[in-house]
């Protein structure tokens, strides 16, 4: 078992959540217990970076959903960034991948943000 690592930064875009360890029951918590703490805002997005994510069971994905919500109550988006492969499959199997963006890194995911303002 590997415990989770959780850090937070800021970027322009908005909050980016690394996690590091096994996403699952013991450890959703932290991920559910951070998100009133984060400083996102109307128009911003929300990166969930899971590049050291070894596990994630169906209590991870519960907070992956709670993470969701929590942006769209602030009327922000949400992207999941480096999904590792074993997990993208869970995904997909459940059919998180229509409801989450993915990007290869948490800089791709800034990078294809478009501000509210600049929308089309």
């Amino acid at each position: 078992m590997t415990r989770l690592a959780v850090h937070t930064r800021t970027t322009p875009a908005g909050p980016v959540v690394e996690l590091t360890g096994e996403l699952d029951y013991d450890s959703s918590s932290q991920v559910r217990d951070l998100l009133p703490a984060l400083a996102l805002q109307d128009g911003q997005q929300l990166v969930v970076d899971m590049t050291g994510v070894t596990f994630c069971d169906s209590s991870g994905i519960t907070a992956l959903l709670a993470a969701r919500n929590h942006a769209l109550a602030a009327r922000a988006g949400i992207a999941l960034a480096a999904v590792p492969d074993r997990v993208s499959r869970i995904f997909q199997m459940v059919g998180l991948d229509q409801v989450f963006p993915t990007h290869p890194t948490a800089q791709a995911a800034e990078a294809a943000w478009t501000p509210p303002a600049t929308r089309p």
